[in-house]
């Protein structure tokens, strides 16, 4: 059996719609942060063979799946992990241990939280829905997550504008809630209004973005 995580295997992203999905934003955008070339394959998301199609990939039946070789990973964060392992020079985690548990810990508070705002504001990069969304615990959600970003951009931006000094997982993390702010325009701190500026002016950003609104297929998405 091959090495499964030999260099010279190509890497593969298979992704949903770049408008819709935002786990595949996570994975593709920390990919992109490693400089390494990869394929990227798209398969459009509520179609009839959407499940279909990515089963053929993930045996969760979801994206972001990321192959390479006879290895197959199916999870944003795990995706994240494997590629700051794998690709030291990224610096997709902090250096210092104990910075990097926090940019861990808030990684995984994206990972599994914020349902209310996952569930009133769906990623929609084509769409300006201001004032919409504003459902029950967005709001809780919405002063959660600045929270986290003016403590972390504080404690170790460095400046920067990112989270952690430099573009880490955790910025990955967080980017498709940039964007979901940049459609429904929720009222921000000054602090949360610096931090969208950074991710939406970086270039792999921009360069996703613009992909997005060139697609073709359309999800109805309820939003009140």
């Amino acid at each position: 059996m091959s090495d499964i995580t030999n260099a010279e295997d190509g890497i593969t992203l298979v992704i949903g719609n770049k408008n819709y999905s935002s786990w595949s934003l996570r994975a593709w955008l920390a990919l992109k942060m490693t400089g390494e070339d990869f394929t990227e394959e798209v398969i459009p998301l509520d179609q009839p063979n959407s499940k279909e199609q990515i089963l053929r990939h993930s045996p969760s039946g979801q994206v972001p799946v990321l192959k390479r070789g006879e290895m197959v990973i199916w999870d944003s964060l795990a995706i994240c992990e494997y590629l700051a392992e794998t690709y030291p020079d990224a610096k997709l985690w902090p250096a210092d241990p104990a910075v990097r548990a926090v940019a861990r810990a808030v990684s995984a508070e994206m990972h599994a939280g914020f349902q209310a705002l996952r569930r009133n504001m769906p990623m929609d990069a084509r769409e300006n829905l201001p004032d919409r969304g504003m459902a029950p615990g967005v709001q809780d959600d919405i002063n959660r997550i600045s929270a986290i970003w003016r403590d972390c951009r504080r404690r170790f931006g460095s400046d920067t504008g990112y989270l952690f000094s430099h573009f880490t997982v955790a910025d990955a993390m967080y980017a498709p809630v940039v964007l979901r702010f940049n459609t429904y325009r929720p009222e921000l701190g000054e602090d949360a209004q610096a931090y969208c500026q950074t991710i939406l002016e970086m270039p792999e950003m921009q360069t996703w973005i613009a992909a997005a609104k060139k697609e073709p297929w359309m999800i109805e998405q309820e939003v009140a």
